[in-house]
């Protein structure tokens, strides 16, 4: 049926699916970027400058966790504040926008990831197509997954450390608006990429790209490569803040090692 229907279309109805796809695409990133637009200094408020105030959720349950165990460094949320400035004169319009698009994007992710399925779906046999629905939901619920963990976890982390830090106690930190937005944005899509692992691992085992074998071979390998990665992330001398970052990729590693099929099993 596949075959049929790309029989039937020439190369200018590609163009003009494709066409369709993405003016659908664009029309909702729009709509929804202007609806974000106008909240956005709430959004501001209460989320993307939460991690700069002491009483943040992941500081206050860092708090609690050192302080119940004497051979930790005790952290405490006492004192801590990040004031941001702002030293160019239209940062904070184009951050107004540039913010909303990019938010308006991770919502609308599966949306994008759907009608890019949908364009490619016909030329597919029903083979091909199994299992696409399971990995798509699958695909969307590890995104939001990486960048929840990235909110929470590793943008406070690397703000507190960051933000703390002074190569001479004589050179204050006065972090700009622009920095502070350019660390959080990367860091979020960094994350929900990062959790896209195990999908992309299970996708190359289907095609008999990768095997169970391989993660087994290089798991020491991986480890150090994966702390490696921690440590540039949050490039703390502190081993609880980089654990905190190290077993969440960690077990990414090892969920796709699980996804994958073993060498005599790999089927398409």
């Amino acid at each position: 049926m596949a075959e049929e229907k790309l029989q039937e279309m020439s190369f200018w109805d590609h163009i003009d699916a494709l066409r369709a796809v993405l003016i659908r695409i664009v029309i909702a990133l729009v709509v929804v970027t202007v609806g974000l637009f106008c909240v956005m200094p709430d959004i501001f408020d209460s989320v993307i400058l939460a991690p700069c105030h002491g009483d943040f959720a992941l500081y206050r349950l860092f708090e609690r966790m050192t302080s119940s165990v004497a051979w930790l460094p005790q952290f405490t949320t006492q004192g801590f504040e990040v004031e941001l400035i702002n030293i160019k004169l239209a940062s904070q319009f184009f951050i107004h926008m540039s913010t909303s698009f990019w938010l308006a994007l991770v919502l609308l992710f599966p949306f994008v990831l759907y009608q890019l399925w949908c364009f490619i779906a016909p030329a597919l046999y029903p083979n091909e197509k199994h299992g696409v629905k399971t990995a798509f939901l699958i695909g969307c619920l590890m995104f939001f997954l990486g960048v929840l963990v990235g909110y929470y976890v590793v943008f406070p982390v690397t703000l507190r450390f960051l933000a703390d830090y002074h190569v001479s106690q004589l050179v204050p930190n006065q972090i700009s608006l622009d920095s502070y937005m350019d660390t959080f944005l990367m860091l979020i899509f960094v994350m929900g990429l990062i959790f896209e692992l195990p999908l992309v691992a299970w996708l190359l085992g289907v095609l008999g790209v990768l095997h169970r074998g391989f993660f087994r071979t290089y798991r020491r390998h991986a480890i150090v490569a994966l702390l490696v990665l921690a440590a540039i992330i949050t490039p703390t001398g502190d081993p609880f803040t980089l654990m905190v970052v190290f077993l969440p990729i960690y077990l990414l590693y090892e969920a796709s090692a699980y996804l994958v099929p073993k060498q005599d099993e790999k089927t398409l």
